[in-house]
């Protein structure tokens, strides 16, 4: 997914997921998608660019990411 990924409806993500494998600090994290909180607020609308067959998938909120400076 890209920072700047939008549904139809002009709404960025408001989580990441993620493949996860290996754990604590020897984890590798690998975005494979993105997910939209429903208007309602009980549900998420996923859309994943893979799907892995093993190992653990994570959904994390997204973080608001500085502008760098000279970019």
């Amino acid at each position: 997914m890209t920072e700047t990924q939008t549904t139809a409806k002009g709404r960025k993500p408001s989580h990441n997921i993620f493949f996860v494998t290996g754990e604590g600090d020897n984890a590798k994290w690998t975005e494979i998608g993105a997910a939209w909180q429903h208007q309602d607020g009980s549900g998420y609308s996923i859309t994943c660019t893979a799907l892995p067959l093993q190992g653990r998938i994570v959904m994390r909120r997204r973080k608001e990411r500085k502008p760098v400076e000279g970019a």
